[in-house]
């Protein structure tokens, strides 16, 4: 058995927030290190069934109704209760529409227990199903049951459907046989789908990469000396919105900042932009977003006299303090409030007045429990 692996909340909405914007699963899974697509589909559902308490339960814990951590107010608790009638209502009327599809072997079942005391049309008038369906179920469980009957049926499924179909889509035509079997008879014969090619994964690196120079050494011994900069999702408004910033390690003070709508290179230039009077020898890190290894944005960091630095792939913890900022940001606004739809205007405003508050007024232990500003200004 394989070692369970628990992801922080962080990564979590992280990745809830790349596949929100649109974001291929491949390429939320290999920068966030997930090892596997379908616990990002587990947590997107949890996200979306609005059980975001869920995010934060341990491995291999599940939560239920009553039986969960307990709730931050009264509103969140009435709203869990009410998604739980909700479902106890919706569960039958699933289990209706899966029965129209699996009840053929049982039907027929219960008529070979019932025919010798009333006739198969009787037991068809009240059961609701015709007769020609109750023969049709009979016929294809009696082939159903030869194993090379069986892998002839499967075989001229897929024939018949000229080979578009994969092994899911031929399973719900044979609901006696499991879908696994159906799968390796689909295998063994290769009659899996050939419509869909395969993707091959590029092997070409993108223009310009830097070396990791910074190498996880996030102490600075003097303002601008090591900055570190990222992009972040903002998927609270109208619209999707994203933030880059740029932070100082010395102080971790956020000294440039841009929120768009757009994850250009205009983008990240004007950030960048931002940058003034920068003393020589400084390092500017960051990860290899398609934005960063362009030619515009490294010409622009050249032309400033900036060392680029980059994150080796898949390991975020070389960017680690702007991407707990980020997160910071998130957790202690939108998440706290349990803000997650409002205007695009809102976004920005809450955007901007914490970044003021992180700089100016939250206070850091690693700084003497100071804030960053003010640990800049009493250094100098």
């Amino acid at each position: 058995m394989g070692t369970r692996v628990s992801y922080p909340i962080e990564i979590k909405m992280k990745a809830i927030e790349m596949r929100l914007a649109g974001v291929p699963v491949k390429e939320v899974l290999e920068p966030l290190n997930i090892k596997n697509h379908t616990q990002l589909k587990v947590w997107m559902k949890w996200y979306r069934e609005g059980e975001h308490q869920r995010l934060q339960q341990p491995v291999g814990k599940q939560y239920s109704f009553g039986k969960g951590p307990e709730y931050d107010t009264e509103e969140a608790r009435l709203q869990a209760e009410i998604r739980f009638l909700k479902q106890q209502i919706e569960v039958p009327k699933k289990v209706q529409r899966i029965g129209e599809e699996v009840v053929g072997q049982a039907f027929v079942d219960l008529v070979e227990e019932l025919k010798g005391t009333m006739s198969i049309q009787t037991i068809c008038a009240h059961m609701g199903v015709a007769r020609a369906t109750y023969y049709r179920w009979r016929k294809q469980r009696g082939i159903l049951s030869n194993k090379d009957s069986r892998d002839q049926a499967i075989g001229e499924a897929c024939a018949a459907h000229k080979y578009r179909y994969g092994y899911r889509k031929i399973a719900t035509l044979f609901p006696e046989i499991a879908e696994k079997t159906v799968q390796r008879v689909m295998q063994k014969y290769n009659w899996s789908c050939r419509v869909k090619v395969k993707k091959r994964k590029r092997t070409g690196q993108p223009a310009d990469i830097a070396d990791n120079t910074l190498a996880r050494d996030f102490k600075a011994t003097a303002p601008l000396q090591k900055l570190v900069t990222d992009i972040t999702y903002l998927p609270f408004g109208q619209s999707m919105l994203y933030l880059s910033s740029i932070m100082d390690l010395y102080n971790g003070e956020i000294i440039a900042y841009t929120v768009g709508d757009t994850q250009d290179t205009t983008f990240i230039l004007d950030t960048l932009a931002q940058l003034k009077q920068l003393p020589e020898d400084i390092i500017l890190h960051s990860d290899q977003g398609s934005v960063y290894t362009s030619y515009v944005y490294q010409a622009a960091v050249k032309e400033k006299g900036i060392t680029m630095s980059m994150s080796r792939k898949g390991t975020p913890a070389d960017n680690s303090p702007i991407e707990t900022f980020h997160s910071s940001l998130k957790s202690e606004t939108f998440y706290l409030d349990g803000i997650h739809s409002t205007s695009n205007a809102c976004v920005i405003r809450i955007v901007e007045e914490y970044i003021h508050y992180y700089n100016n007024i939250r206070i850091q232990t690693k700084l003497n429990n100071q804030s960053p500003v003010k640990y800049r200004q009493l250094a100098v």
